[in-house]
């Protein structure tokens, strides 16, 4: 990895994190309404700038990193999150706090990343999952806190029992996942508690 990628990343690190962590909680807060993120940060393909923006904003060096198979198998990726964020990268999906996804429509069960528990809810992996857009591909019927009634959202590429796998997640409250979708400039957030049927 050269001097440059390594030195690239928000332009203002401060303002910027700042603006990326109030899309993801606003998109968690607001499951399926897209929230914009102003300016992408550089970084190393195969991630994109809209998930390494959510990473950049949320990992820390306290915070344990899973990527999928694609970033994973990226010198320059694992290099660009290490030097951004200090957190520690594990092979594990059951040890992350947070775990990168560049190719969606192959993801793991949910079942195989952290789940929390009842007295420790949080301690779940949050996914943050790379899309190709919003308003394409499969779509779906959204409800549940952060929702007035219900609203319809459509993204690709999913799984193709998507439904089913948040459906099986969601019944674990107060355990479970939660996912972060981006793509392009955008961000939305289904947490646990969604509903979502087709």
């Amino acid at each position: 990895m050269t001097a440059a990628m390594l030195a690239a990343g928000f332009a203002d690190p401060v303002h910027d994190a700042q603006q990326v962590f109030r899309a993801v909680m606003m998109g968690l807060a607001e499951p399926g309404r897209l929230q914009t993120i102003d300016r992408l940060p550089e970084a190393p393909r195969p991630l994109s700038g809209a998930a390494a923006a959510a990473a950049l904003a949320l990992a820390d060096h306290e915070t344990a990193l899973w990527l999928d198979g694609p970033l994973a198998a990226s010198a320059d990726v694992a290099a660009y999150l290490r030097f951004h964020t200090g957190a520690k990268l594990v092979t594990d999906p059951a040890e992350a706090a947070f775990a990168l996804i560049a190719e969606p429509a192959r993801l793991l069960p949910l079942e195989r990343f952290a789940q929390g528990s009842a007295e420790y809810p949080d301690r779940s992996t949050t996914l943050i999952l790379q899309l190709t857009a919003f308003g394409t591909g499969p779509s779906f019927t959204l409800s549940g806190p952060g929702i007035a009634g219900t609203t319809r959202f459509a993204a690709e590429p999913l799984p193709a029992d998507f439904a089913l796998r948040l459906a099986r997640n969601r019944v674990l409250f107060p355990c479970g996942v939660d996912l972060v979708l981006t793509a392009g400039s955008e961000v939305v957030g289904l947490p646990r508690t969604t509903r979502l049927s087709q």
